[in-house]
């Protein structure tokens, strides 16, 4: 395996891990889910919902076939993230652009370790 690739899933692992424990934590609908989906604005009930989408969004994201196809359903779910800190007025650094973080590390992991992403991106060095 290229050094580029072990550093792409290394990366990759970091929002995967943090994505299915959200996921599952929604699916639980656990008290503190309940209380930031209230804080939010959202019915609590939705969460179970939300969770949903997120872990097959995220399974998609991790089968290698549909792993492009994953991170941009990924990057619309998170958008919605962005989108609802925003309305609460929430910090913009560490809440409103958190989901943004997130997407760049499903991004940047994905380009390190899919070799056909960086053909279609190229990165270019100045001369």
């Amino acid at each position: 395996m290229k050094k580029t690739q072990l550093v792409g899933r290394v990366v990759t692992a970091i929002p995967v891990l943090f994505l299915a424990f959200d996921a599952v934590i929604k699916l639980m609908q656990i008290r503190p889910v309940v209380e930031s989906f209230t804080a939010l604005g959202y019915p609590a009930g939705l969460a179970l919902g939300i969770g949903a989408i997120e872990l097959v969004c995220l399974l998609v994201y991790v089968t290698p076939l549909t792993s492009a196809l994953g991170a941009i359903l990924l990057t619309g779910y998170l958008g919605g993230g962005v989108a609802s800190h925003v309305r609460m007025g929430d910090p913009l650094v560490s809440h409103s652009l958190f989901p943004v973080y997130v997407a760049v590390m499903i991004w940047g992991g994905l380009f390190l370790r899919d070799e056909r992403l960086r053909v279609l991106i190229p990165v270019r060095k100045t001369p």
